[in-house]
């Protein structure tokens, strides 16, 4: 095991440094993604990539993207890259925010305001610190739609595919062929164009779900 696998092995714990907004806590999250091994270039749909879901730590229904609290002593894109990390086990380019959601746990006894990302990813870890309490699934859209728990999050991935069908519509066939590169592994891969075609987030919204 190589020393940066090493170094994400434990995760961060207690909330001594957690950060609040007019008493919301802040949350972050991603939802990694990558595109398939092979893309039609006629392909403009979100059939082109598949996005990375993970079990809650509470065994039931349902899968969830990777979230978790945001802290005084880092900014909003590493804390966001952190919980990934920590709850998937995958790395890559945290890109333009999403957008920002309100929702309350199903107790209705704390209030959040949960912010996520898109993230590019470039590299799936062996060993993660919760690699014993979840499971994590590639699936497609159509899948995660029917699988994800949490409306606020279905919200977020409704602007990621948006914004990705958006990016790659706009790109030219030469384009295309330019942002295609070849990992170590064999895989073919599109390169993220980050946020050249960003779109105006949903309305925000107040859902009671599980945080």
């Amino acid at each position: 095991m190589e020393l940066k696998d090493m170094v994400v092995l434990v995760s961060r714990s207690g909330r001594h440094l957690q950060r609040y907004n007019k008493g919301r806590r802040q949350v972050v999250g991603c939802l990694p993604y990558r595109y398939k091994d092979f893309i039609e270039l006629s392909l403009v749909d979100e059939d082109a990539f598949e996005v990375l879901l993970i079990s809650p730590q509470r065994k039931g229904k349902g899968l969830l993207f990777p979230k978790g609290g945001w802290e005084e002593d880092e900014t909003i894109e590493d804390a966001a890259q952190r919980e990934t990390i920590e709850e998937a086990g995958v790395r890559g380019e945290v890109e333009c925010k999403l957008g920002t959601w309100y929702f309350e746990n199903k107790a209705g006894d704390t209030a959040y305001e949960g912010h996520m990302f898109p993230l590019f990813v470039t590299e799936e870890l062996d060993y993660w610190p919760e690699k014993e309490i979840r499971e994590r699934t590639w699936m497609n859209v159509r899948e995660a739609r029917k699988q994800c728990q949490n409306g606020w999050m279905k919200e977020a991935l409704e602007v990621l595919v948006s914004r990705l069908t958006s990016q790659i519509s706009k790109q030219t066939k030469g384009e295309l062929f330019q942002g295609i590169e070849r990992t170590s592994s064999g895989r073919t891969t599109i390169l993220p164009w980050g946020c050249r075609a960003q779109i105006l987030p949903p309305p925000l919204s107040n859902s009671t779900e599980e945080a």
